[in-house]
């Protein structure tokens, strides 16, 4: 049976509440990712510069209702996270299992909405691969939000490890959890980046 009762944390995890939370890899990890995203979204900017008017009709066809309720998904998956850090810390492990469970379904959610808006431009012909400017604002929208759909995979994966921790009264490494919170908020902040440059910049 699974020990969630409220546990006392070590002295180093003690410690480790007055420096950057989570492990120096996972922060070089995270501003690496930040740099390729940003190259991407610079070369996007650049591209969107040379052909303004073909690329604002291409962004017509995208539902800005479902990028705004993949947004909100994702907001309150990270809220999860968060929260979810905080009760580890406090040593309320059934608290922060609950609250990692929601968290990663959100991450779900986001995924079964992403297939749907998928889905729905393929069966429209939107597709990547054309010659025109129109096409080539697909281009980016699938390359952006796919690289986007992995990382929330992994994420989804690592998840899954930070309940595997908390079920294990032998384990529970508050750095570790608060390195997967890092990379989770990561991919929100990612989102919120791409939703404004495809969805709403005009």
């Amino acid at each position: 049976m699974t020990d969630t009762r409220a546990q006392p944390l070590r002295a180093d995890e003690r410690a480790g509440r007055d420096h950057l939370p989570g492990d120096n890899a996972i922060w070089v990890m995270v501003l690496g990712d930040l740099i390729i995203f940003g190259s991407y979204f610079v070369i996007f900017m650049v591209h969107r510069a040379m052909a303004p008017q073909q690329f604002l009709e291409a962004q017509q066809h995208l539902n800005l209702t479902i990028g705004a309720l993949n947004t909100v998904v994702l907001l309150t998956s990270s809220w999860f996270v968060a929260r979810s850090v905080l009760a580890a810390r406090a040593g309320d492990i059934a608290a922060a299992l609950r609250l990692t469970y929601l968290g990663g379904a959100c991450g779900v959610a986001f995924i079964g909405i992403k297939a749907y808006e998928w889905s729905a431009k393929i069966a429209a012909g939107q597709t990547m691969g054309g010659p025109s400017h129109f096409d080539e604002f697909f281009n980016f929208y699938y390359m952006l939000t796919g690289v986007h759909l992995f990382h929330v995979m992994l994420g989804l994966l690592i998840l899954g490890i930070v309940v595997r921790e908390l079920r294990n009264p032998r384990k529970r490494r508050i750095p570790m959890i608060e390195s997967v919170a890092a990379y989770w908020h990561m991919v929100d902040l990612l989102w919120v980046v791409i939703f404004g440059l495809l969805y709403v910049m005009r």
